[in-house]
């Protein structure tokens, strides 16, 4: 039995989460490295914002609206969502066609993608779903130009390890990911969204942790271990955005609710417990709401919760808060705040609703013991405002304040016929974005009375970065309702055979791919690096198809190409993609320069030659030959050793005084005039080699 919480609000780092009765799960969403997942399209993203948008790019406008599933219910999240009276614009690139568009029905799973997510099944110990059956979860923010989300079931009842026991993973989902936004801009009738389809597709697992993470740490710690786990695959996607987290969390006296917006693991246990705090707050706010009414109080367990005592209190708050906006725009027209007179100036109207016995109850801005936002109600107004897509509000709390004078803070009460113990709040906007702004901030002070409402919320982001680790409100969280088959793929039964094949090649975990490259003869740094770039496959099979490296070539010496730069120089070079530069040439050009008939120099050149003049893909045997010719042919064969040595005492006899002068100091000077009288044929390490020696 949990007792009533306790804990400051302002010093998160010191609740007790064992106390607090709080429960933890992650959602982990990672991309993987396939085409599309139901349109056979490239999974390329382009960099691209609405300054650089080509051109000749189709752009399609359209509306999403909420309908009701199989149930006959429509889902809560997707019907406020429809309330926002949003348009939206979609860019057509060149990896999305009619499918992406939802002017063609999908095709059935990427086989690609399906194997990569039965692999991650298979490394977390899962069991397979007998027959994959895909369905439509329901979008409406228009991520998704069809207004929902295809979504397949892959397995369930695995578990994840961690330093601190076994997390258990529910479910693992294949789902196509979203499209991306790149702007909105209001309108008089609403906002406009863009989006560009090129994401919009891209395959990506779910993968749904059980409520076993014991504190907020131990949230980082399991976020970790999934996605060290998922990159031993060597089949998802890396970069920024490829992976995401959401957390779920609550604690006894809160609810649930679902946390967006997680990218660095490092910002999870501030995160999680901010959000304990903000749980905590609104608790002890209820129940002085409630006190102050004469209501029962909330039980400090939601699970003693009683529906029908509950429903009563909701009652009673509404009867108090009726939603009865007032038009107050006169009252400010020789206001000289700029961004009053900015907004009347647009067109806008300035509305007003009463909040009865709510003030100081909304707050204003106070730090807590870490530098981050204290929670409080008016930032709750202001995020349930912001979600009509209003810039935000003002209310009594904060006032005087951003230009607006006592005065007219003295007006509004005034026509609001307000008490000392009654707030309110403005909102200027176009009217009726304004009267819906103000709709959510009657309904979110209600709730107030209640336990925190289940609901999806966003970590606040400041230039790129979260601002402190405190989240605002996003969204209802989504019901069973949203969720329905896809008619347009058929079933796909997983075979026997088929999930057997997957455990027999599983691939190696990260020790077994740290045993396999310590007896190599490699440095600590480069194994490091190698299994951080996941590169490490390349030294156990330079060439993919299975043979190793001659006994003239070291794996030390691949490592140092693998982990240089002359992937990067040779695509560069080429003006071609990095991606798009074979392994496998640059492992035959080490063996021919390790046998001594290319210089180092040589080795980016030519195997830019060798991509440009169509040499490559060859047989070992004809593409060693070519390297081997054109070095000779192009100047970049090494000097023999006498002709070195020989222009190198030639060089230090003409450079005599200069080498007293500077000794060890005149190293530089002197590789610069023997690289310049031996050519391309040059070999930089062996002429610093002998140098270094004559020198010394």
């Amino acid at each position: 039995m949990v007792g009533e919480p306790v804990g400051e609000v302002s010093s998160s780092a010191n609740l007790d989460p064992e106390a607090l009765g709080f429960m933890c799960g992650l959602e982990i969403h990672q991309q993987l490295a396939s085409g599309k997942l139901h349109s056979r399209q490239p999974s390329v993203l382009y960099e691209a914002s609405m300054e650089t948008l080509s051109p000749d790019w189709k752009r399609v406008e359209r509306r999403l609206h909420a309908t009701s599933g199989e149930s006959g219910i429509v889902d809560i999240a997707a019907r406020f969502e429809q309330r926002r009276n949003r348009s939206f614009v979609y860019v057509q690139s060149p990896n999305s066609g009619l499918i992406e568009l939802d002017d063609a029905p999908p095709q059935g799973l990427d086989s690609d993608a399906l194997d990569i997510a039965l692999t991650i099944a298979a490394l977390l110990e899962m069991h397979p779903v007998e027959v994959l059956q895909t369905m439509r979860k329901q979008v409406v923010d228009g991520s998704n130009t069809s207004g929902f989300q295809r979504t397949t079931l892959i397995g369930t009842t695995g578990k994840i390890a961690t330093g601190r026991g076994d997390v258990g993973v529910g479910v693992l989902l294949l789902e196509e990911d979203s499209a991306r936004k790149l702007d909105s801009e209001r309108t008089p009738t609403g906002e406009k969204v863009f989006y560009i389809l090129d994401r919009l597709g891209v395959p990506l697992v779910e993968i749904a942790t059980d409520p076993d993470i014991i504190d907020p740490d131990h949230a980082m710690e399991t976020a970790r271990a999934i996605g060290t786990l998922l990159r031993s695959t060597r089949s998802v996607r890396r970069g920024l955005g490829s992976i995401r987290q959401d957390l779920n969390v609550s604690i006894a006296c809160g609810d649930r609710v679902e946390i967006k917006g997680t990218q660095d693991l490092e910002w999870i246990p501030r995160i999680v417990r901010l959000e304990m705090a903000r749980q905590l707050h609104f608790y002890r706010l209820a129940n002085e709401l409630r006190s102050e009414a004469g209501l029962p109080p909330l039980p400090p367990n939601r699970d003693d919760d009683d529906a029908s005592i509950e429903a009563s209190v909701l009652e009673k708050a509404t009867s108090c808060l009726p939603f009865e906006p007032e038009d107050l725009t006169e009252i400010f027209a020789d206001s000289t705040s700029s961004m009053v007179e900015q907004g009347l100036a647009s067109g806008n109207r300035m509305l007003a609703v009463r909040l009865p016995g709510f003030a100081g109850r909304l707050g204003s801005k106070t730090l807590d013991d870490d530098g981050a936002q204290m929670p409080r109600l008016g930032r709750e107004l202001a995020g349930a405002a912001k979600l009509a897509g209003v810039a935000g509000i003002f209310h009594s709390d904060e006032l005087p304040a951003y230009g607006i004078e006592q005065e007219h803070v003295n007006r509004v009460r005034e026509n609001l016929s307000l008490t000392d113990a009654d707030a309110f709040v403005l909102c200027i906007a176009p009217e009726w974005q304004s009267h819906l702004a103000l709709e959510s901030v009657i309904e979110r002070a209600r709730v107030a009375h209640l336990r925190i409402q289940q609901e999806v919320r966003n970590v606040v982001v400041k230039r790129g970065a979260p601002e402190d680790g405190t989240t605002s409100p996003m969204r209802p969280l989504p019901g069973s309702a949203r969720m329905y088959p896809e008619t347009d793929i058929p079933v796909h039964a997983i075979e026997k055979p088929h999930w057997e094949y997957i455990l027999a090649h599983l691939p190696p975990t990260s020790e077994e791919r740290m045993g396999l490259l310590t007896p190599l003869g490699l440095s600590a740094n480069q194994i490091e690096a190698l299994l951080g770039s996941e590169l490490d496959d390349w030294i156990h099979d330079p060439f993919s198809n299975g043979k190793t490296f001659p006994e003239s070539t070291t794996p030390k010496s691949w490592a140092s190409l693998l982990l240089d730069r002359t992937r990067d120089d040779i695509a560069e070079l080429a003006t071609i993609d990095v991606q798009d530069v074979p392994w496998p040439l640059i492992a035959h050009a080490l063996v021919v320069r390790e046998e001594g008939s290319l210089t180092r120099e040589g080795l980016v050149p030519l195997c830019v030659k060798a991509l440009q003049q169509g040499a490559w893909p060859a047989d070992s045997d004809g593409i060693r030959a070519w390297l081997t010719v054109t070095a000779e042919h192009e100047g970049f064969k090494p000097a023999d050793s006498s002709t070195l040595e020989a222009v190198i005492d030639e060089v230090l006899a003409e450079k005599a005084d200069f080498i007293v002068e500077r000794g060890m100091g005149a190293m530089g000077p002197l590789m610069g005039v023997i690289l310049g009288k031996l050519g391309k044929g040059a070999d930089g390490k062996a002429v610093s080699a002998i140098l270094r020696e004559r020198l010394s």
